[in-house]
């Protein structure tokens, strides 16, 4: 519950490295961002080290007690950016690089901001698959989560598996709040707002299915913006929702539920 104030770190990140490179060192405006993009998966990533040791790694048996924990680390970490950046909204100065749009053809314009984000989130991604898939920390993450107990007798470490893995999502987080700072402002609760489409995405496309949380992010944004032309925001959110519900009642699990020997 408390992921998305990960992502408000990140994007607060980008907000203190364009403020103190725009006063101390001007000249390197145009170069700042893709350097404040590292350092804010580098403090998402610490953030959430000490959240696993101090909080989680207490819970992970107990999932209602973790949702109330989370829940209210959530507050906590708002009320800390209440009190550190003030409750109004902030924006980062971009470079130039990431302004304006590019026009392919008469009458289309694409905003280079978004182009950005698409092409951050690609390489994102890739690179998490291929440190699923090809790496010893990737091996030992799906050994984990498909048998625990054997995992263990294998002699992995599963503890320091799970503390390593919370990190990295929550760096994740970090760099996806950075990116958000390209096309909107930055508040206290600004990561609050992202939480429930998150959990809907892993739900419907399979909590332990890369594949599937990108065919789900896909799949429902693309539903609710071609539902948007036709009625009302709230009306398309409310129909993205029931489709959800509808398909998860048929098909529980998630549309890439991993196969299980039973």
């Amino acid at each position: 519950m408390a992921h998305g104030e990960f992502m408000t770190i990140g994007a607060y990140t980008i907000y203190l490295a364009s403020t103190t490179v725009e006063r101390l060192w001007p000249s390197l405006m145009a170069w700042y961002f893709p350097l404040a993009i590292c350092a804010a998966f580098g403090i998402a990533f610490a953030a959430g080290w000490l959240c696993e040791w101090a909080l989680i790694r207490h819970l992970y048996k107990r999932p209602l007690d973790t949702l109330l924990a989370t829940w209210g680390l959530s507050l906590g970490m708002q009320q800390v950016f209440r009190s550190t950046f003030g409750p109004k909204e902030v924006s980062p100065t971009l470079p130039d690089w990431l302004m304006g749009s590019w026009a392919p053809a008469p009458g289309l314009d694409i905003p280079i901001n978004g182009l950005f984000v698409m092409a951050l989130t690609l390489g994102v991604t890739g690179l998490v698959w291929l440190a699923l898939h090809r790496s010893r920390w990737g091996l030992r993450v799906r050994a984990t989560t498909a048998n625990r107990a054997m995992a263990n007798a294998a002699g992995i470490n599963t503890r320091r598996t799970d503390r390593v893995t919370f990190a990295i999502g929550c760096g994740i987080a970090g760099v996806a709040g950075a990116a958000f700072t390209t096309i909107g402002s930055t508040g206290p609760t600004s990561g609050a707002l992202y939480i429930v489409d998150s959990f809907l995405v892993v739900t419907f496309g399979g909590a332990a299915s890369l594949a599937g949380t990108v065919a789900s992010a896909f799949g429902i944004a693309q539903t609710q913006s071609i539902t948007e032309f036709f009625m009302t925001g709230s009306m398309a959110r409310v129909l993205t929702l029931l489709i959800i519900v509808s398909i998860l009642m048929i098909r529980p699990q998630g549309l890439f539920a991993p196969a299980v020997r039973r």
